[in-house]
């Protein structure tokens, strides 16, 4: 197993990258400069030598042909993330922010948190404890004084183009719900307003801690979660009517411009039911600034035909993925082949339908990774937010004992941090897609290559290849009359940058 690159190096040598010149016959070349991650051992590497191979896949890509503007990529700040950076030495901490943040790592620009505890918090609370406090007189995040806030702000100031975030409650406090508990129920209708004006009270206290937020999920999972953690059931009418008549009034009301995203579970059947509610309801259509999903209804199917049908239901929506995580696994410590190899379980696993289970073998968590976030961006999802930043060796900490895995690991006794491939297999796309990204067209031949590729605000063309196959793969790149060969290894994720016309004249 080669030894662990660490994660800065691929920054440090960024101004030497080698511009590659095509070896093909026409005159015109394409500049280009290409990063890889590998079960070899590559981490985000430019790569400036390719071996030679006997075919080639032809990749041609069509910048003519234009999708959606790309909102950001990124993961989640939440107490059990933030509780651990707090117990590392400082060095190891910026060392972490800088990786998520900083422009030396993966520059994260699309994030989320929670509002109100969740299973990966030290334990519950609510901002609102005090019973029947209809006006919330009482409301403070004074829970997330500690650990959420200054991680937050220790990310601001270190990102240089900032990044947007996402707040999602898992429950409201149990005195608002049918069965005055922290898991399962229902907001009670006499609370409907209370619950909006605690999204309002969010947002400026949060605001007076110099701390934007930038849109809302309406309900973490409102199709429950089995009661196993904090949670509160919503149907897609119910939601609808929250939204319409209470949550979208109260924060224009109160001069919030924060989005509004309904939904907020799996993207299997359940998509269409829910966009249908959502968006056939012209209020509710204008209430809502589109839908978040997650994808845990599958280890490898995306579900191309429900992320379609909810692009079509509301073309001028955002379609986000704001959770996705290794679930039920603990993390395996140091060891990378793991994370490339089909050894992972899902719930599915143990606890899908029978005549679901099919869509939870096991699987390779770097391939689910790539195949997920290619998949959902070649059908219209515009924003893809990872859960948790960091974890402990156990997978927590979490007080339901939901062990997960995160891009980094961290041993708090040893202080010591390991950064997982997946953490370079999601910088692949938030160092190179940028917010504002359009997504373009492509064409490809070889049917084992995953591909998807967008034009940066800058001009320059950013292409993601993803080989799950044991074999090298040569691949003929060309952009209208310009190509160059190149080739990706076996197992291994790319991100090809093609550089602008405006940059190539600067170059020469």
């Amino acid at each position: 197993m080669p030894k662990m690159k660490k994660y800065l190096h691929f920054v440090v040598i960024l101004p030497l990258i080698a511009i590659l010149m095509s070896s093909c016959n026409t005159t015109k070349t394409l500049r280009v400069a290409v990063y890889e991650t590998s079960e070899a051992g590559n981490q985000l590497s430019p790569i400036s030598k390719f071996p030679q191979t006997k075919t080639k896949a032809k990749i041609s890509i069509l910048p003519e042909e234009k999708f959606q503007i790309i909102t950001g990529f990124g993961g989640s700040f939440t107490e059990s993330s933030a509780s651990l950076l707090n117990q590392l030495s400082k060095k190891n901490r910026n060392k972490i922010i800088e990786a998520y943040f900083g422009e030396s790592g993966a520059k994260y620009s699309l994030t989320r948190t929670h509002m109100n505890s969740c299973d990966f918090s030290l334990g519950n609370y609510s901002f609102a404890p005090v019973k029947d406090d209809k006006k919330l007189e009482h409301f403070s995040i004074k829970e997330d004084m500690d650990d959420i806030v200054p991680m937050i702000k220790d990310a601001m100031s270190v990102s240089k183009d900032g990044f947007k975030i996402i707040a999602s409650p898992w429950t409201a406090p149990p005195w608002m719900k049918d069965n005055n508990n922290w898991r399962g129920g229902k907001l009670l209708p006499e609370y409907y307003d209370t619950w909006a004006l605690f999204f309002s009270k969010y947002i400026a206290a949060y605001k007076a801690e110099g701390i934007d937020i930038w849109g809302f999920t309406v309900e973490n999972e409102p199709l429950g979660n089995d009661n196993n953690w904090e949670s509160m059931i919503f149907t897609p009418q119910e939601m609808t009517l929250f939204v319409k008549k209470h949550l979208a009034p109260k924060l224009k009301a109160d001069g919030h411009t924060a989005k509004i995203l309904g939904f907020d579970q799996n993207r299997d059947e359940q998509l269409r039911i829910w966009t249908d509610a959502m968006f056939d309801d012209p209020v509710a259509s204008n209430s809502f600034d589109g839908t978040a999903i997650h994808w845990y209804a599958s280890t490898y199917d995306f579900f191309p035909e429900a992320l379609q049908y909810a692009h079509k239901k509301a073309p001028n929506k955002h379609l986000i993925q704001t959770e996705a995580c290794v679930d039920s696994e603990i993390p395996k410590w140091k060891d990378d082949a793991w994370y490339w190899s089909k050894e992972a379980t899902d719930w599915g696993w143990d606890w899908a339908p029978e005549e679901q289970k099919y869509l939870h073998p096991k699987y390779a968590p770097v391939a689910r990774y790539a195949n997920d976030i290619i998949g959902c961006l070649n059908n219209w999802v515009d924003g893809w937010i990872d859960w948790n930043m960091v974890l402990d060796k156990q997978g927590g900490p979490n007080w339901v004992k939901n062990w997960c895995v995160a891009p980094v690991i961290v041993d708090t006794e040893k202080d010591e941090v390991y950064f997982t491939p997946l953490y370079y297999t999601l910088a692949h796309f938030s160092r190179f897609i940028r917010p504002g990204a359009v997504r373009i067209g492509f064409e490809n031949s070889d049917k084992e290559l995953m591909v998807t590729a967008v034009q940066n605000p800058d001009g320059n063309l950013a292409i993601v290849v993803f080989n799950p196959t044991d074999e090298l793969k040569g691949i003929d790149l060309s952009v209208k009359k310009k190509s160059t060969q190149l080739a990706i290894h076996p197992k291994a994720l790319q991100t090809i940058i093609i550089l602008s016309n405006k940059e190539n004249k600067t170059k020469k």
